[in-house]
């Protein structure tokens, strides 16, 4: 029978769950930490905590008994994974339990700032009736600017429309059909939306996309007197930028709920006029908790009973042998998904993988995900891999399909992907060269071979001469030096259109793009960032859990 140690306070409803399975025997230990949860962790086969607990690679090293730990909310930040994923424990988490409460405080810190309750609740403490003062402002008729429309986004945008909000959103992944079925009204961009907004609110994850999303440039596009939410992850905001639009006015107010770091009891922002603050209570609601614990205990019944892996943060489900095989492909298809959705930020409504030669009699369906993994992979808070992939994309209502053709076209095997969006197609295709090395053959009808790994400056251009001397004249200038250069034609003639792909050997500065838009033959620049050369995704990295 297979042992499972609580290591945080859980819901009463999750504890009954776990002992009526019968076939699952327990124990609550909270309050470990260094050597004597390292030991505990020694004598059982699963784990559940939530965030109070901290388990880090000294207290998993020489663990082989452990081989699931499930994370009873969202973040998975007090889990080493990596540690975890090298010792072959599958680490779960549960990121559906918290959405109703995340989407509520997100209303209720919106009502309590436009009514200033708690000036006027501090107000009466202070024996004072200063009604007058305390003058506010309905939600109703205003607009909402929802940045990130992924679970809680679109949970927050139900609410407001039933407060009969106008609510405008930005989501590169979240297909215009689908946001009209939800009542939302899309924009191509956030500076699109910015000036629009009367309220604007962020649930998006924290990346190097998403900090400071929210800046001086960005604020100074909103009308003055609008009010900035945040319960998603502290940093998308800029602190100083937002004590600046309070401080000068053009910024009616602010309530945040969570902060670039935590705990965090001190703030220049606090008892500022026109803020409200929270200590990351998003989730703090009873039912939330219960949720996440039921959750949590089923995903390890179901791992322990059937060997079901679901909300897997970093596992594959494959046997080793098939992943060894498959790698390089998997590979392939995860880089080819990150650059698509670099490359292109409108939303998508289709993905197309198409599998020429021997790679077709391959498992697709699993290179299909490895390319929704790597698609998505910058877009959503939760982890996303093989497992929940293409889950992931179904529910934001975007299609995956597959086509396979045994005959090989201009290599053995070859991947081709097209993204539709509302305009247009964008295709793009790849092979493994040698044993492991990822190209990138195909972009649209120009041909050429580029690695898939690093920094990677794209280019639409005239091909006319000049072009590649002036590039690389900016560059020097800005000493970013180019470790490869692939230029590509739609028609093999100069002086038509071309495609070219510059591997960077560090990010070009803003400076060296503008001055590269400034050449009259060049049309478009977009700068992509993929993982070095061999660096693997996680669950990619390893095989399958122990047995």
């Amino acid at each position: 029978m297979p042992k499972v140690v609580v290591l945080d306070p859980l819901s009463p409803e999750g504890l009954k769950l776990l002992e009526a399975t019968g076939s699952i025997d327990y124990e609550v230990r909270t309050g470990l930490k260094g050597e004597e949860l390292r030991n505990t962790l020694r004598q059982f086969d699963g784990a559940i905590c939530r965030s109070g607990v901290k388990i880090t690679a000294d207290v998993l090293e020489g663990n082989s008994r452990l081989k699931a730990i499930v994370r009873a909310g969202v973040g998975v930040d007090n889990i080493d994974t990596t540690a975890a994923t090298r010792l072959g424990i599958v680490v779960m988490n549960t990121p559906s339990g918290n959405t109703v409460a995340t989407a509520e405080h997100t209303i209720a810190l919106m009502l309590a700032l436009s009514r200033n309750l708690f000036p006027a609740y501090r107000s009466l403490l202070e024996k004072k009736w200063e009604r007058s003062k305390f003058m506010g402002t309905e939600l109703a008729g205003k607009t909402l600017g929802i940045v990130g429309l992924g679970r809680v986004g679109q949970a927050v945008a139900e609410r407001a429309l039933g407060l009969k909000m106008n609510v405008i959103g930005f989501d590169p992944f979240l297909p215009e059909h689908r946001a009209k079925e939800l009542g939302i009204t899309t924009c191509n961009s956030i500076d699109d939306m910015l000036p629009e907004v009367d309220y604007l609110t962020v649930h998006t994850p924290l990346n190097d996309q998403t900090r400071n999303l929210i800046d001086r440039p960005q604020i100074a596009k909103m009308r003055k007197g609008v009010r900035l939410i945040n319960c998603a992850r502290g940093g998308i905001y800029n602190e100083e930028a937002l004590l600046e639009g309070l401080e000068s006015g053009h910024l009616g107010g602010v309530a945040l709920d969570v902060y670039p770091k935590e705990p965090c009891t001190e703030n220049p922002l606090f008892g500022r006029p026109n803020v409200l603050c929270t200590p990351h209570l998003g989730a703090s609601t009873e039912e939330a908790q219960s949720n996440v614990a039921l959750e949590a205990i089923e995903l390890l019944i179901d791992y322990f009973s059937t060997g079901a892996v679901r909300n897997s943060v970093n596992m594959a489900p494959l046997d080793p042998k098939t992943l060894e095989g498959l790698r390089p492909y998997l590979d392939l298809a995860y880089r080819m998904g990150l650059l698509m959705a670099q490359l292109d930020r409108n939303p998508p409504q289709r993905c197309k993988l198409r599998y020429e030669g021997e790679v077709a009699s391959r498992e697709t369906r699993l290179l299909s995900a490895a390319f929704a993994a790597g698609f998505l992979s910058q877009a959503l808070e939760q982890s996303v891999n093989l497992v929940n992939a293409e889950f992931l994309l179904r529910q934001r209502g975007i299609e995956l399909a597959e086509e396979r053709s045994a005959a090989a076209g201009d290599f053995s095997s070859q991947i081709i992907a097209e993204v539709t969006r509302q305009d247009g197609r964008s295709t793009v295709g790849g092979t493994v060269i040698g044993r492991s090395l990822p190209r990138l053959v195909q972009k649209q009808d120009f041909r050429l071979e580029s690695p898939l790994e690093g920094i990677m400056l794209a280019m639409y251009h005239r091909d006319v001469p000049g072009v590649v001397g002036k590039i690389g004249e900016i560059m020097g200038r800005h000493n970013v030096n180019i470790a490869f250069l692939s230029l590509g034609r739609a028609e093999n003639k100069p002086g038509g259109e071309a495609f070219g792909v510059l591997a960077l050997d560090s990010y070009p500065p803003a400076e060296a793009i503008n001055e590269m838009l400034q050449m009259e033959p060049i049309h478009k620049v977009i700068v992509v960032q993929l993982p070095p050369r061999g660096e693997l995704p996680s669950w990619l990295a390893v095989g399958v859990p122990r047995g």
